[in-house]
């Protein structure tokens, strides 16, 4: 058992969605080297090189053909050194042109109008307030943002922690979807990429392209995304389900039908408290895990990456670990 414990951490290496790549990761305790030898079990096969990691990370094939050599997007070069993020040891490598200096294509237009106008939505919560908006706010929180985003496309569609009955799957991977952060094809895609090029010139959200790109700016900068990972190629595993190809093609109409709904049933503070104010909160709270966890916090191990314990950020809301 000693020797198990000293072990470095592992995780899978297949060829197909449903194994594992293998990855460098932190010192382990005995039970995160429990849940991993389980998953093992359930998985299949494993090098023999294999090092323990409890989570997995998908094996993308092809990467070495998306992208060699140094990293250049959005009219900017990794390599410089920009300085610190205030009050932390994090050195900012690259400024690319989010807001200006770049063509805006069709997709960052829109996702852009929507970030914004939940925003704006929420300069009327003070002057909409009553209880039961408020409810139903908190309610859809919990709905969208904890089953959805931190349950469904975090842990159970992006790193397949658990599984679930196919029509639980589905109903908490749509409650996600009403979260508007992406359908969970994009989703997903996105959160691999970050996990396979963690803190690297091809993360898709890393500080080391200033704070407030991990924090939004990536958000709308499609062009960014597949100049450092290329077109999405990991997500085989929810391509081939017609449900979620489904969302993928009819994303827009589902949060337009809660919104009218929400309408119908409460007027303009509901609208206000259960769209623009649930929807922003549960943005920022998601977005916090890509740029002030990768900021400011403690390390308990060598992780390799920015990967930090910010207790500001886990007391300000309710989360699944």
């Amino acid at each position: 058992m000693a020797l198990i414990a000293a072990a470095p951490k592992a995780t899978f290496y297949p060829s197909s969605p449903s194994l594992y790549q293998i990855r460098p990761a932190r010192p382990n305790s005995i039970s995160t080297l429990s849940r991993t030898i389980s998953s093992i079990s359930l998985t299949g096969k494993v090098n023999s090189n294999a090092q323990f990691v409890s989570t997995p990370f998908l094996n993308w094939r092809n990467k070495s053909k998306r992208c060699s050599g140094s990293i250049s997007c959005s009219g900017a070069t990794f390599g410089e050194n920009y300085g610190k993020i205030l009050l932390s040891d994090v050195t900012v490598t690259r400024r690319p042109k989010v807001y200006l200096g770049r063509k805006w294509n069709s997709v960052d237009i829109a996702t852009g109008a929507v970030v914004l106008s939940m925003h704006v939505l929420c300069l009327f919560a003070p002057f909409t307030f009553n209880w039961p908006a408020f409810c139903v706010a908190l309610l859809l929180y919990v709905v969208t943002g904890l089953f959805g985003i931190t349950l469904s496309f975090h842990r159970n569609l992006a790193h397949r922690s658990f599984k679930l009955p196919k029509w639980l799957e589905y109903f908490f991977a749509y409650c996600g979807a009403q979260a508007m952060q992406g359908h969970p094809i994009d989703w997903v895609s996105t959160h691999r990429y970050h996990h396979q090029f963690c803190d690297s010139e091809r993360d898709p959200h890393s500080p080391l392209e200033g704070f407030w790109f991990s924090h939004i700016s990536w958000f709308f900068d499609t062009k960014s995304l597949i100049e450092k990972c290329g077109k999405p190629n990991n997500v085989s595993d929810l391509e081939k389900q017609p449900f979620y190809k489904f969302i993928e093609k009819t994303y827009a109409a589902h949060p337009i039908a809660l919104a009218v709904l929400l309408y119908a049933l409460g007027g303009f503070p509901f609208l206000v408290w259960g769209m623009g104010v649930r929807i922003v909160w549960v943005y920022h709270i998601t977005w916090l895990v890509n740029s002030a966890c990768h900021v400011w916090g403690s390390q308990s191990w060598n992780t390799g990456d920015l990967s930090r314990n910010n207790w500001c950020r886990n007391a300000s809301t309710i989360k699944l670990s």
